[in-house]
């Protein structure tokens, strides 16, 4: 008895196994195509993100350095007009001559901070957002804050003793300007600002890669580098008073 075995006419045609390949061909292209696109998507709103991040980071550190280098500025008038304080401290017959010099000097000092950045950063949850680091953020806030203090504390009591006295005309009221003690607090508050401003760098890595590396190598040697500077400071400071409660002294003679 010959049994004769016959294919089904669904394959003898191949066509239900044509129908089964071209499907799951159409729905792996249509689930590559969902993944494209939404990738797609996703990868260009996170480089958008990325671009926003890096620009208002950039702006900030930016206007961080604009502040220094202002504070830097009044750094330099201080010093001329605690020299020119100095000088004439010793020999009050240059008071005369050497008066004129202390307005410029203190033309130096009186300087407005451009406050936009500022503005930006602070006014909108937004810019919190953009940024994503919170320790970024609390350290641009402690920086903005340090400035406001100083322009009330320092310059703002600074200005106040200058209008406030005819230190142009009177040798007595412009020994009563502690210069030696405005120096002081200017290196205070420079310091301060600096260390800020290098640690959000480190913290957002905008400078060259391996900043933080090379932060962490040097930790000793600015650490002694900044004692150092601070030692001078701090003699300048004394040597210079001297000079101040002794030209007062003299004069209650």
């Amino acid at each position: 008895m010959n049994v004769k075995l016959h294919t089904p006419k669904t394959l003898q045609t191949g066509s239900g196994m044509s129908s089964v390949k071209q499907f799951m061909l159409s729905l792996l292209a249509t689930s590559v195509s969902i993944i494209l696109t939404f990738g797609t998507a996703a990868i260009i709103d996170h480089n958008k993100k990325q671009a926003a991040k890096k620009e208002m980071v950039m702006m900030i550190i930016s206007d961080m350095d604009n502040t220094i280098e202002l504070v830097e500025k009044v750094d330099t008038g201080l010093h001329e007009c605690r020299r020119l304080q100095n000088e004439i401290a010793i020999h009050p017959e240059q008071f005369d001559s050497q008066r004129v010099y202390l307005a410029a000097g203190m033309s130096m000092i009186f300087n407005e901070f451009p406050e936009t950045t500022e503005r930006i950063f602070t006014s909108s949850i937004e810019t919190f957002n953009t940024i994503g680091d919170v320790n970024f953020v609390n350290e641009v806030s402690s920086f903005y804050m340090s400035r406001n203090n100083y322009k009330k504390m320092l310059l703002g009591e600074l200005k106040e003793e200058w209008t406030g006295k005819d230190v142009m005309h009177s040798f007595e009221q412009l020994l009563d300007i502690n210069y030696p003690e405005y120096v002081y607090l200017n290196h205070i508050w420079l310091r301060e600002m600096k260390r800020q401003r290098d640690m959000c760098m480190q913290m957002m890595k905008v400078s060259e890669k391996d900043l933080a590396e090379f932060g962490k190598q040097h930790t000793k040697t600015d650490n002694q580098e900044e004692d150092t500077v601070a030692d001078k400071v701090n003699d300048e400071f004394m040597s210079y008073s001297t000079v101040l409660e002794q030209a007062k002294e003299k004069l209650k003679k």
